[in-house]
């Protein structure tokens, strides 16, 4: 995920929920840590240079959309002469509106990428391995695991996100709404591990870096609204709403900008990135480093919104 902006201050809007007593998660994370070994184990980082890692990456992905019981498909494309894809699995209904759950596979330069964005990928497998469970849904749920959101392609319309969104576009496809997860691993409760880029935003949000972030533009109409209240409902970890406009820089840093270009209602679920993460983008953004536990609590609560009608 590129530089995050903390989308409070100046007027926005902000909620917060402590963490609710949970039954027990239906994640598990010994899955989510084998997705992040295979992903953050290929020969050369997963970045678009490396075709045969990011391809490798590509078809793990697809196997385990396959073996979820998803109705797998790809989606490729062309950039300066090498061919990039983006892998898909649908769940429910073939006809009617659909919600898009979307994680990029690439990283940022030559580092594993475990939180960035291994842990968005994983909790995209996971969500979708207990999607395939359910006997029926009430809609069409479509996963989505995109190529190159990161720079240099980042803002372009090479974005595997891109692709996709002008795709449904194009088709006429009703979207119920986009989530869009990035960077959801990483937790800390010490004093002092969350960070903002005005240092008095901390006495408004808290200085400890323990909660998952859903951050949303204004105007981005009810789904956004209603997922955010839902996921704080459901979540059994602390969960931040941030508002703000959509020119604010910051708030459209991942893959669900390209959804808003072409008028599809979408938000971002994050751990906040760099601000709390400080080897983000580094060759230390390691999986020992990761929460399994949260992670895992962060996909029952996504798990949970998803089933409701």
């Amino acid at each position: 995920m590129k530089r995050l902006l903390t989308l409070a201050g100046l007027g926005l809007l902000a909620a917060s929920a402590a963490a609710q007593p949970s039954a027990g998660s239906a994640a598990d994370t010994v899955r989510l840590r084998r997705h992040i070994v295979a992903l953050t184990s290929t020969p050369e980082p997963r970045n678009y240079l490396h075709l045969p890692s990011l391809n490798q990456a590509a078809d793990y992905i697809k196997a385990e959309l396959t073996a979820a019981g998803a109705r797998p498909a790809e989606q490729t494309y062309t950039v300066q002469g090498r061919v990039y894809r983006n892998i898909l699995g649908s769940f429910g209904p073939a006809e009617g509106p659909r919600l898009i759950l979307g994680a990029h596979y690439d990283v940022f330069g030559e580092q594993p990428g475990a939180d960035d964005n291994g842990s968005g990928v994983a909790a995209l497998l996971e969500v979708a391995r207990l999607l395939g469970q359910q006997a029926a849904l009430p809609y069409r749920v479509d996963v989505v695991a995109y190529t190159l959101e990161e720079p240099p392609f980042f803002r372009t319309r090479n974005m595997g996100s891109y692709v996709h969104a002008q795709a449904l576009h194009e088709a006429g496809v009703a979207v119920r709404g986009m989530v869009a997860l990035e960077t959801l691993g990483y937790f800390d409760d010490r004093k002092h591990t969350q960070d903002y880029p005005l240092s008095p935003l901390k006495w408004l949000y808290g200085n400890r870096g323990n909660y998952v972030t859903v951050a949303q533009k204004f105007g981005n109409g009810r789904f956004g609204r209603q997922f955010a209240r839902r996921y704080r409902g459901a979540a059994a970890l602390p969960v931040k709403r941030f508002k703000a406009p959509a020119w604010l820089p910051g708030i459209d840093f991942s893959d669900h900008l390209n959804y808003w270009h072409f008028g599809y209602p979408a938000v971002l679920l994050t751990d906040t990135a760099f601000y709390r993460n400080k080897h983000y983008h580094q060759r230390s953004d390691t999986l020992d480093r990761l929460d399994m536990r949260r992670l895992g609590l962060a996909v029952d609560a996504l798990l949970a919104v998803v089933l409701q009608p």
